[in-house]
């Protein structure tokens, strides 16, 4: 597997896992192409890439000091693997290269192997937002966590390789 930009070239294949993840609540190609045409300024989009498909993906607004993931997902036979920690960890170090103090993300609150995921990473719970999700009308968990100074030495560290 090999972490690499998103372009737009991925979208077609990007959609058709968000789909099968997020069901009725995924974006849309012209959403995500929305996003990407905001890369690299304040975004930051990879694809987890096995070589004849696309088994990952993750998105990150960051700008001002302050990162949101905004996107994260994982292709149901690649849970377990790595998949999901190797993009959380690229756009931890992509939040500390740009400067951001913390990060946040929303996650649905019935979502309970995401959550477990971000708080092995150290995202702690502080809020709530109910209805987020649409069309379902799900509750959103709000999570922050700061970036730390070590993130920061490591994202310094591979700009100089």
């Amino acid at each position: 597997m090999a972490l690499r930009l998103m372009t737009s070239k991925d979208l077609a294949e990007v959609v058709e896992l968000e789909r099968s993840v997020f069901g009725d609540e995924a974006w849309t190609t012209d959403m995500l192409r929305g996003e990407l045409d905001q890369q690299p300024a304040t975004r930051h989009y990879l694809v987890a890439d096995e070589g004849d498909r696309i088994i990952g993906y993750a998105g990150m607004l960051g700008a001002g000091g302050q990162a949101d993931v905004v996107t994260l997902a994982v292709a149901s036979d690649r849970w377990g693997h790595g998949v999901g920690s190797a993009l959380l960890t690229a756009l931890l170090a992509e939040a500390a290269r740009r400067g951001c103090g913390e990060i946040f993300l929303e996650v649905r609150t019935d979502n309970a192997r995401a959550q477990q995921l971000y708080r092995r990473y150290g995202f702690t719970e502080i809020g709530i937002r109910r209805g987020y999700y649409q069309p379902s009308g799900a509750d959103a968990l709000v999570m922050r966590r700061h970036v730390t100074g070590q993130e920061a030495d490591e994202a310094a560290s591979q700009e100089q390789r």
